[in-house]
């Protein structure tokens, strides 16, 4: 079964936030960092961690 990405990441996400009931401040930090160091100069170390 071939599932997209999009939606295993929100899947997991609404599972997350149901289960773990983070402050709201927490999720949006943590996405607006995401998304930031994505475009950022650190997006290829962060990338050489991960893998």
């Amino acid at each position: 079964m071939d599932v997209p990405l999009w939606l295993a990441a929100l899947v997991v996400g609404v599972l997350g936030i149901k289960l773990a009931r983070p402050p709201w401040w927490l999720v949006a930090l943590l996405l607006l960092g995401g998304y930031l160091i994505a475009d950022s100069f650190l997006s290829p170390t962060v990338d050489s961690l991960i893998n």
